[in-house]
């Protein structure tokens, strides 16, 4: 009776064993679920980011008579976006106008998940029109304006757009480089 009390109060070595083995498996499932749950938000906030910034240059277009802001407009947004645009034809930084009567349309600079820390490139022309990323615009841009048609798009490569779903192309949210 009392061998068989003690043998009752643990587990053997080949429990403990396929207990681990269990516990491997469900992790081998569920970590990469986790890893592109992280990218789905960066993507989802992306073209969060995005619907935000366009429904304000809008309202900018509807309070200032049909046009959209300028590059130096845009970088001064009541001075909230600080001076990180370039001018893609000159590629000299575009400093912020004065505040004047500009804004405050956005709360702070919006920041591209993908790319980190630079706001964008300002284009001129038609040049978004091809969907893709005019050449001399650096693919660390984390956005692209054009003041001309008010039309701003994310930078992101190839494999992220499609790894998030996030549509390319002439009427997409995004250009891939």
């Amino acid at each position: 009776m009392s061998l068989r009390s003690r043998r009752e109060q643990g587990f053997t070595l080949v429990e403990i064993l396929i207990v681990v083995v269990i516990l491997g498996i469900l992790a081998a499932i569920v970590i990469p679920q986790f890893t592109s749950a992280s990218e789905s938000a960066k993507g989802s906030s992306l073209v969060t980011q995005l619907q935000s910034i366009r429904s304000q240059l809008e309202l900018y277009q509807l309070q200032h008579n049909g046009e959209y802001p300028t590059a130096a407009q845009l970088a001064g947004f009541n001075n909230l976006i600080n001076a990180s645009l370039v001018d893609h034809t000159t590629g000299a930084a575009i400093t912020p106008a004065t505040a004047g009567s500009f804004g405050p349309y956005m709360q702070k600079a919006p920041s591209n998940p993908f790319t980190p820390g630079v706001f964008g490139t300002v284009v001129t022309g038609n040049d978004l029109a091809a969907g893709t990323l005019p050449a001399a615009v650096p693919a660390t841009s984390g956005w692209v304006y054009n003041s001309v048609t008010g039309e701003i798009r994310a930078v992101l490569t190839i494999a992220k757009a499609a790894e998030t779903n996030i549509s390319t192309g002439v009427d997409g949210d995004a250009l891939t480089p």
